[in-house]
This record gives C-alpha cells, sequence and structure tokens, in this order.
C-alpha cells in the first residue's frame, strides 16, 4: 500500500495529520515569539506558520512554569527542531531532561495556520 492519506488513517492517524504525513515531514527552522503568546514558526520547505500557544497554558499542565511572558520569549529550538523552552535557563536541558518543555515538529505544523 502507498502511503498515501489513506494508509496513515488505516493506522490510527486522523484526517489533518495522516495528510501532513503523507506530503512529507517539515521541519522547524526558525521560531520567533510574539507578545500574544503566539510563534512564527519557519519550515525547511520556506513556508511560515503561526501557532497560537495560548490555550497550552492551563493551571496545573507543564506549560504554566512559562506563562509568564518574560519565560515564553525564552523559546528556542533543540537540537532535533523542536519548539523549546527551559523550565530553569540556568540548567542544560541537554543534561536535565526533565528541565525541559518541547513540541515536536510535525504537531506544530498540523496545529498551526499558514501566515503570508
Amino acid at each position: 500500500m502507498a502511503k498515501n492519506t489513506e494508509y496513515y488513517m488505516s493506522k490510527g492517524l486522523d484526517r489533518p495529520m495522516a495528510e501532513y504525513f503523507a506530503s512529507g515531514r517539515k521541519k522547524i527552522v526558525s521560531v520567533v515569539p510574539q507578545k500574544n503568546y503566539t510563534l512564527i514558526l519557519g519550515f525547511d520547505n520556506g513556508e511560515k506558520r503561526l501557532l497560537d500557544c495560548a490555550p497550552f497554558f492551563e493551571n496545573g499542565t507543564v506549560f504554566e512554569k512559562i506563562k509568564n511572558y518574560d519565560d515564553f520569549k525564552r523559546v528556542y529550538l533543540d537540537s532535533t527542531h523542536c519548539v523549546s523552552w527551559d523550565i530553569d535557563p540556568n540548567i542544560d536541558s541537554e543534561t536535565v531532561w526533565s528541565n525541559k518543555i518541547d513540541l515536536c515538529p510535525d504537531s506544530c505544523y498540523v496545529d498551526s495556520v499558514p501566515i503570508q
């Protein structure tokens, strides 16, 4: 079976994620935080997309730790091109994995919207 949308849906993915995988995975190459808790993401295919992070900041979630804008704007791309934040900026998250909050590139692409 060809790895088209139907193939990925047969593996349990919903339609948006199946369409994404069928079209080929993308790598995030840039991330720029905005004051309204959105991120402008640049992908390796030249596309720019906007990811709204505000819904992530519910009480009791790991994202609550970066709810303050000064913490949110410390976003970076890690070595695997995931959107990442260090909970404590004084600790190396490559050494202490539990210090990092991250979002995978696949979800970032599917959950974002194209921008001009």
